[in-house]
């Protein structure tokens, strides 16, 4: 499945061995409870409280790793001991049998530092995997890891005072479980109590580099041995003032020493104290928030990271056009280097769902990534490639490309619009059949006109010139991709490339035509990298871009066929060198009026996933009930966010509204897929209750507003620390909850419900003159937009429509039409609020329609169902939304027959 986030549907768990043994009538004893953290062994347990003999034998995968010791060094010979030899198959040191034993061992010869940092190193490595062994989702990395930096190798180790950076990555592990002491068959072997000190120090300092901590669970007398210390250890001991024995001669007799031997049960976990802060101290349910001890944290971390840029350019591309226009097949020859046979078989790879693969229609966005690194292009076949993270690590330094394939049947126009405004694409690129222009497909794979895919409602439908019109009418940055060239004749195609030329001119723009690959037989191997030709071809079209007035004024057209393989590598060229508009700031939108709340960063949610975000309560002792919390996606609009930060999260319905709504129909809690079941006009008491919703400013709405802390971050599935702007990504976020008091007595509590969460709400931190005035973010009840299109002017007050803004897709209701006016807007919005909710006045009667007006016209919209994030300046898509007073006497407006018609204006100002 081809998505931004991905996880394991049943995450592994870490269970202790010793709950579950093998061979061995379970005792009536229960077992001990797990130590503290610092508790000490003076009073072990023994092996008999246990009721075992030994434990099963260890996990090949899993949190669970059983280890001999974790010296540095050989281990010392015994003489004997009660627990055996070493069992076979070990992968640590074997030790002789008792009875091969010598007498006078020889001394311990301690190994170079190379050979000590080297098996460090891959003590390091294993525990790593281990932690990643328990990672929920985000599946780990296939190739080489990457080793942080390490404790340096002395003559003896010592426990760090506090743990290192967390590893990105880790934040979401469950942990790893150690059993020191244990054969690989679960056989109890045994350290002595020196050996078992040394070895958890080293655990402790591999831990640590890690950003982890170890708790010792338990520590188990298994038995005890015996061995002799050659004269020069005894010489050791004596300089500290051990006993030591003369013979006459006058040198140092061996001496016999007896110990007992030692089983530990450690257990590794993250160490998440970074991201654990003051709680608020009133509820976020209540109006006095006082946000000020928690986005401070927020604040601080954004400005400590500051400096650090990221060095690897990320592009993103909407991938768009109609249905059968061959999208997905071209996206999955640029991802896996697999031509297409003419029936999808390049695009298996892509597609989520079975009806998809069944119909060969995409009624979803699959997204899927790209690496460019020089001439050499990285996907899923290039060697040792088999996950995001893979591409991440190949294309270090150099460029990666986010492409997201969306819909093109009409009846999916929802997905189609999402994957042109949502996810803030840098570039679009609009796919076009070559043999568009025929009637009748020419052959497997030809494609089919709108009569064949919506039957006579489709006669006279153009759909990849509505699919063309509605991208340049978002003036945005624009890539026409001709495919399916091999299936188009010379005539069909001049035709389409004159259709495409004419709508591109009329706008002002200059298309500018590369040149098709001149290779008449392209093979896989081929499109592994980019041809020098293929290179100045492509060059030239971008130098021309450099010398324009803008990213837009230029629209290159490239042709491909990706079961020729033509252009494919054209369009790798194209993709590892279209230009970047710079990074988004929050001054980038500009509005009539200052907006006073505006956040010092936010993200815009995209996509929600249902897994759990955090999992202490498996890894940390004494918690009771901990919020798992959800995996948000979207993409950063502006700032920086970091694991740790405590962020707020809204609008959601406010506490008043959600107890007058009925059952079923609060916004929160209906789908985000069920716009359209809320286009029929509201009843009196709803325009009530939206009215008094529009008049409470949003600083002192009641639970609009969450507070939540950050538990990790994915740039593109990569693990990191931080999320910077213009990125896109996976939020693991967790909400600050707190117990509420119950209606049946003071002290009883309940603890409250995490609220859900929907698509098109924002992550933000409040920036400083937000937490120093006490103000939050504003969340908008209606609004007005500015359009240049004469034809807005059709538009009637009262009729429904749905708004694109963002992440945001609402129902809104046309409030006025009026002629755009700079120095009377605020006065107008102001009466017209009062005038549209005043139940109190006799309906006014309709006013004219501005026909042929010239010049800019405003709208007044009021939101229908939620209250949303709105920023001023920011381009809004308005399309029908059903129902009757749009476009009177046209069938424009009627579903599924001209769905992509819509107009393109700019929000001026917002009613909160």
């Amino acid at each position: 499945m081809a998505s931004i986030f991905t996880f394991e549907p049943e995450p592994p768990r870490v269970a202790s061995p010793w709950l579950t043994p093998t061979d061995t009538p379970k005792s009536s004893t229960p077992a001990p409870q797990s130590r503290e953290r610092g508790t000490s062994v003076d009073s072990p347990d023994q092996l008999s409280d246990y009721g075992v003999t030994r434990l099963e034998a260890e996990p090949q995968e899993g949190p669970t790793e059983y280890k001999l010791h974790l010296l540095l060094r050989p281990r010392r010979n015994y003489s004997s001991s009660s627990t055996g030899s070493l069992a076979s198959g070990s992968q640590q040191n074997k030790q002789q049998p008792s009875s091969q034993a010598t007498r006078e061992s020889g001394p311990v010869l301690a190994p170079s530092n190379q050979s000590r940092q080297h098996r460090l190193e891959q003590l390091t490595t294993q525990l790593l995997w281990r932690l990643q062994q328990s990672a929920p989702y985000h599946a780990s990395v296939t190739g080489d890891l990457v080793l942080p930096k390490l404790p340096e190798a002395a003559s003896s180790l010592e426990t760090p005072t506090r743990p290192g950076k967390l590893l990105a990555g880790l934040e979401e592990s469950r942990g790893a479980l150690y059993e020191i002491g244990v054969s690989d068959d679960g056989t109890f072997v045994g350290l002595t109590k020196d050996e078992m000190d040394e070895s958890l120090t080293n655990l402790k300092a591999m831990a640590a580099s890690l950003g982890c901590n170890v708790e010792v669970v338990r520590m188990v007398v298994v038995g005890d041995c015996e061995w002799q210390e050659p004269a020069v250890a005894i010489n050791n001991f004596a300089s500290k003032g051990k006993k030591r024995s003369l013979v006459s001669n006058g040198q140092t007799a061996p001496l016999r020493r007896q110990a007992q031997l030692w089983v530990a049960e450690a257990l590794v976990t993250p160490d998440l104290s970074s991201r654990r802060h003051q709680m608020p101290v009133s509820s976020p349910f209540t109006t006095n928030v006082e946000p000020l001890p928690l986005t401070q944290t927020g604040l601080q971390a954004a400005e400590a990271l500051e400096g650090i840029q990221e060095t690897t350019e990320q592009l993103r591309i909407t991938l768009t056009g109609p249905t059968t226009s061959g999208k997905s097949s071209l996206l999955g020859t640029l991802t896996t280097a697999t031509l297409d046979n003419g029936r999808g078989k390049s695009r298996l790879s892509l597609l989520k769902h079975r009806h998809e693969i069944a119909s060969g229609v995409t009624s979803s966005v699959t997204q899927e990534l790209i690496g460019y690194n020089g001439h050499e292009v990285i996907n899923f076949a290039s060697g040792n490639v088999s996950s995001w993270t893979d591409i991440h690590a190949s294309a270090e330094d150099a460029r990666l490309v986010f492409v997201c394939d969306s819909a093109g049947h009409p009846r999916y126009r929802r997905t189609t619009v999402r994957g042109l405004v949502g996810w803030a694409p840098h570039w679009t690129a609009l796919c076009i059949a070559a043999d568009d222009s025929e009637n009748v497909p020419s052959g497997a794979g030809g494609t089919s006109s709108a009569q064949d895919i919506m039957g006579t409602a489709g006669a006279g439908i153009d759909l990849a010139k509505a699919h063309l019109e509605l991208c340049l009418k978002l003036d945005k940055p624009l890539v026409i991709v001709i495919t399916k060239l091999d299936l188009a004749s010379k005539a069909s195609l001049r035709q389409t490339l004159s259709k495409i030329l004419t709508a591109v001119k009329a706008l002002g723009r200059v298309p500018s035509i590369i040149p098709p690959d001149q290779s008449k037989i392209v093979v896989e191997s081929d499109l592994s990298s980019i041809p020098e030709s293929d290179g100045v071809a492509v060059q030239r079209v971008i130098d021309q871009m450099a010398n324009s007035y803008g990213l837009t004024s230029i629209v290159p057209i490239i042709m491909t066929s990706a079961a020729k393989g033509t252009g494919i590598r054209s369009m790798h060229a194209l993709l590892s060198r279209l230009p970047i508009p710079p990074t988004p700031t929050s001054h980038d939108y500009s509005g009539l009026v200052l907006n006073p709340e505006q956040p010092a960063c936010l993200f815009h949610i995209e996509d929600i996933f249902g897994v759990p975000a955090s999992h202490e309560p498996l890894t940390i002792k004494g918690t009771v009930t901990v919020d798992s919390g959800i995996v948000i996606a979207g993409h950063m609009r502006f700032g920086r966010l970091s694991v740790g930060d405590t962020v707020i999260i809204g609008p959601f319905p406010a506490e008043g509204d959600e107890e007058e709504s009925p059952p079923g129909k609060s916004g929160a809690q209906s789908s985000p897929n069920s716009f359209g079941n809320s286009l029929g006009h509201p009843s009196t008491t709803e325009v009530s209750r939206i009215a008094s919703r529009s008049m409470v400013s949003a600083s002192v709405t009641k639970g609009e507003w969450h507070h939540a802390h950050i538990v990790s971050l994915r740039n593109l599935r990569l693990p990191t620390h931080s999320l910077e702007a213009g990125q896109v990504g996976t939020i693991g976020i967790v909400f600050d909850l707190l117990d509420e008091e119950a209606s049946n007595g003071s002290f009883e509590r309940s603890r409250p419900t995490a609220p859900r969460v929907r698509k098109g709400m924002v992550v933000a931190v409040p920036s400083r003159h937000m937490i120093e005035t006490g103000h939050t973010l504003q969340a908008a009840s209606g609004f007005t937009a500015s359009f240049e299109d004469g034809d807005i002017n059709s538009v009637t007050p009262g009729s429904l429509v749905v708004i694109y803004v963002a992440s945001v897709r609402a129902t809104a209701r046309v409030l006025r039409v009026f002629p755009h006016d700079d120095q009377d807007n605020v006065a107008r919005l102001a009466d017209e609020i009062d005038d549209v909710f005043s139940l109190e006045k006799p309906p006014e009667k309709e006013e004219p329609l501005i026909f042929g007006s010239d010049g800019v016209t405003d709208l007044t919209f009021e939101l229908i169902t939620n209250r949303e994030w709105i920023e001023l300046g920011s381009q809004i898509l308005v399309m029908p939304g059903g129902g009757h007073g749009l476009y009177y006497g046209s069938e424009r407006g009627e579903k599924g027959v001209a769905g992509l018609e819509g107009f393109v204006g700019k929000v001026i100002e917002v009613v909160d």
